[in-house]
């Protein structure tokens, strides 16, 4: 299972980074997005989340460790806003240069 997670997560990152290395403003967007989502996956990996366990400490002898699950709920929050911004700005810089292109030069 460990095999397959970890492959998950680096086809995610490497289909993200090839995205980000391209010329246009939405595949770099995608591949924010991606690595995003790839990172939430590895904190959660991380976490070695438990099913059927408390989630308060001093109910039992074990219990889930709540950070895994705050930061990721952060990240979440965060990558949103983020993906948000990156898309106004792509936005605004379609209308202002007449191009998607990520350094402003046009095809035309």
């Amino acid at each position: 299972m460990e095999l397959l997670y970890s492959l998950t997560l680096a086809v995610l990152v490497g289909c993200g980074v090839y995205l980000l290395l391209r010329a246009r403003t939405f595949p770099v967007v995608v591949g924010l997005t991606l690595i995003s989502y790839a990172v939430n996956l590895f904190l959660f990996a991380m976490g070695r989340l438990n099913t059927g366990m408390p989630a308060v400490i001093g109910r039992s002898a074990e219990y889930a460790d709540p950070l895994p699950q705050a930061l990721v709920l952060t990240a979440i929050v965060i990558g949103f806003a983020m993906t948000a911004f990156a898309l106004v700005l792509a936005l605004r810089a379609q209308g202002e240069l007449d191009s998607d292109h990520v350094d402003g030069r046009g095809d035309h």
